[in-house]
């Protein structure tokens, strides 16, 4: 059985860990999905003896949080950080009776089992919710591995997600727009599919977003970051083509 431990503690001993394999983090995440459907938390593997939970980055308990309410889920993609040992999972959840948007990061140990669960679990009432928007949008674009001779290194990848961050506060800031690039903001979808879309739309001034917490998946060229945007949990994932944001989805919690 797993222990809730606070959060720093967890999370202290999750950035100790070692490089991981994409099979043993894709094992993992599949275990997340499987927990999740299931509504049986304890399902998910490896738990460390002790696992830092965390919902809307407060902590929470892992037995009555939303890991112990079965979901069928609609869509779902994970990142896997094999460096630093960590995964990010996107999950859509349709059902009308509740549709969610849950953006989940997990971070092992240095004993190679998973030391900290972070969710951010969104529904009717967060920014521009909209499951169904998410699903339709989400499910058509394209995120397939990039070829391993074109992929940008851990340092691009985040480099061009800093940028974007930074922007909001700075609007000096150079950032690496892609052509097309498509923003899918809870629910809304700042393109329509074409190759005119654009991302750089609707980017506010003097908003700091900072606590910046990283999931980088070169493979994909993606990488998730879970943000305090100002004062509400956000989370901003990028995909990055040839340097270039190609898409951008971001879940920000409002309740609570």
């Amino acid at each position: 059985m797993y222990k809730l431990a606070l959060s720093a503690v967890g999370l202290l001993a999750a950035q100790a860990a070692a490089q991981c394999t994409r099979e043993e983090l894709t094992a993992a995440t599949d275990s997340l999905l499987a927990a999740q459907t299931a509504g049986t938390p304890d399902a998910i593997a490896p738990l460390a003896d002790t696992v830092a939970y965390l919902e809307a980055f407060k902590t929470a308990s892992i037995a009555t949080g939303i890991l112990s309410h079965p979901l069928t889920i609609a869509f779902n993609r994970s990142l896997l950080d094999t460096t630093a040992c960590a995964t990010y999972t996107e999950i859509v959840v349709t059902d009308a009776a509740h549709p969610y948007v849950i953006g989940t990061q997990m971070r092992f140990g240095g004993d190679g089992k998973i030391a900290n669960i972070s969710s951010l679990v969104t529904d009717q009432g967060d920014w521009l919710f909209n499951a169904t928007g998410t699903y339709y949008w989400a499910s058509r674009e394209n995120w397939d591995p990039i070829p391993e001779d074109q992929r940008d290194s851990r340092e691009v990848i985040q480099a061009a997600a800093d940028a974007y961050a930074d922007l909001f506060n700075d609007k000096s800031v150079q950032v690496p727009w892609g052509s097309p690039c498509a923003r899918l903001e809870g629910g809304a979808y700042t393109g329509s599919g074409s190759a005119t879309d654009r991302c750089d739309v609707g980017v506010p001034n003097g908003v700091a977003l900072t606590n910046r917490r990283y999931v980088i998946d070169e493979t994909l060229g993606a990488v998730d970051v879970f943000i305090d945007f100002a004062t509400v949990p956000d989370s901003h994932e990028f995909r990055v083509e040839k340097g270039k944001l190609r898409y951008v989805h971001t879940i920000t919690v409002m309740g609570g």
